[in-house]
């Protein structure tokens, strides 16, 4: 007889999204923009019932909902006072020195309690959180969350087995308990730099573990990674029309991926997929990429896909767009969704056939690991800014230039391979196997570590 553990041991393996069946844990988000739901999405089919919404949820009380819509209105605010003219940007750092990360060197202590510490558990003494403490009570099970206040709450109110997830290459102090030698919270790092600022915050090493981001399921492809590799293939082969790249890099390309799935399979055209956060910020960039690719769109050398998320206006700004260019040209398509659930659906169904991944340095950065191109516009925030320039060190981001220039400076990297070359050093050294590494956590209480540069 399986256990749910072999269960969905045995699909990971497949490339299966788990069975619904075992309930392996309590997942919870917060709504709080993409990110964070984004990061427990590839779980859903572990988890206990569906995903808890903090705030959302049954259980939740109406002062708690409103507290979280006004925490939810004031990040919308934040993201998006970048827009404002003239004064825009000197709002977004005002608002951004809340969260600032302190900066890595030099190396140092800094477990100390902060300011926003002390907020977020007076918050949590007024109520945060007591809807999501109410529904788990249900069954006792662990906890998976990828905002940090459940993970606060959950650990104050004594729950014993606490995961949190790590949605950013570093963080804000706020993300580790007053006492972080006492806690029972567990982190789950999406990369090295994570885990080191988790231990200058005082989490002691055997409650981190290295994972990587979880990514969906239905772009890795199990634990043996065949979707990846056969897209990745191909998408190398698109990203190279001027052979710069593969005579270089083939021989380990094909060793890594596996010959056959670098043959071209079918044709295509090279596509681009600018995609906005969840609030929407940074909309006009989309609007200057798809003018300035006017022509090739037109003549069908180029596809480009507009994320616009699940914001009405930003749907209704993305679709004039694509009315502008022209309304019946295919290559030009709006991704959007009435929920994040039909969303994320349709956004990670057009990443299988996406070249170039053109987004804020948000959890996005992260999909590097699936071979993509990261082009990234300006960061929004502290976080973004470590996200920058952990893309950056790892050669797998590139800084958008001038947008309305996309057709030359674009195209010019093309020709050079030097966006097949970010793709190919995302693959191999960003982390891939995240959704996997978490289930397995949750499964054995440990990791099994790997020292391959794809099997992590």
């Amino acid at each position: 007889m399986k256990t749910k553990e072999t269960h969905v041991r045995e699909k990971a393996k497949k490339g299966k999204a788990p069975g619904k069946s075992p309930g392996l844990a309590w997942v919870v988000a917060a709504d709080m923009g993409f990110g964070h739901k984004r990061a427990v999405s590839p779980l859903r089919e572990i988890a206990e019932g569906d995903i808890i919404s903090v705030g959302e949820n049954d259980a939740a009380s109406p002062m708690e909902r409103t507290l979280w819509r006004r925490l939810l209105y004031i990040y919308e605010s934040f993201s998006r006072a970048w827009s404002i003219p003239v004064v825009g940007r000197y709002i977004f750092r005002i608002l951004d020195t809340f969260l600032r990360i302190p900066t890595v060197y030099p190396l140092r202590n800094l477990s100390k309690t902060t300011f926003q510490v002390d907020l977020l558990e007076s918050f949590i003494e007024k109520g945060l959180c007591q809807g999501m403490l109410e529904r788990i009570k249900e069954k006792r099970l662990p906890i998976v969350t990828s905002f940090y206040a459940p993970a606060i709450a959950a650990d104050r109110n004594g729950s014993e087995k606490i995961y949190c997830i790590i949605c950013d290459a570093d963080l804000n102090r706020v993300w580790v308990a007053r006492e972080p030698s006492e806690s029972r919270i567990e982190y789950f790092a999406p990369c090295g730099r994570a885990a080191q600022r988790l231990k200058a915050y005082g989490v002691p090493d055997d409650r981190i573990f290295l994972t990587g981001f979880p990514l969906p399921p239905e772009l890795v492809g199990g634990t043996e990674m065949t979707t990846l590799k056969s897209d990745l293939g191909q998408r190398l082969l698109y990203l190279d029309p001027r052979k710069r790249f593969w005579p270089r890099y083939g021989v380990n390309v094909e060793h890594f991926l596996g010959a056959e799935n670098c043959a071209l399979k079918e044709t295509r055209k090279l596509t681009i997929t600018y995609s906005v956060g969840g609030a929407g910020a940074l909309k006009e960039i989309g609007g200057k990429i798809a003018r300035s690719l006017k022509e090739h769109l037109l003549a069908g050398e180029i596809r480009l896909n507009l994320a616009a998320g699940i914001k009405e206006p930003v749907m209704r700004y993305f679709q004039d767009v694509k009315s502008e260019i022209s309304g019946s040209c295919d290559n030009l398509q709006v991704i959007s969704g009435k929920t994040f659930e039909e969303y994320i659906a349709a956004f990670n169904a057009a990443l299988r056939t996406t070249d170039i991944l053109w987004t804020k340095p948000s959890e996005l950065s992260f999909y590097s690991a699936l071979g993509m191109p990261i082009v990234m516009t300006p960061a929004l925030g502290s976080q973004e800014t470590f996200n920058r320039n952990w893309l950056l060190d790892i050669h797998a981001g590139i800084r958008q230039e001038n947008p309305d220039y996309t057709h030359q400076w674009l195209l010019d990297l093309l020709n050079k391979g030097r966006l097949a070359e970010a793709a190919w050093s995302g693959f191999l050294k960003a982390r891939k196997l995240g959704t996997y590494r978490i289930i397995e956590v949750l499964q054995t209480g440990t990791m099994k570590r790997e020292l391959s540069p794809i099997e992590r």
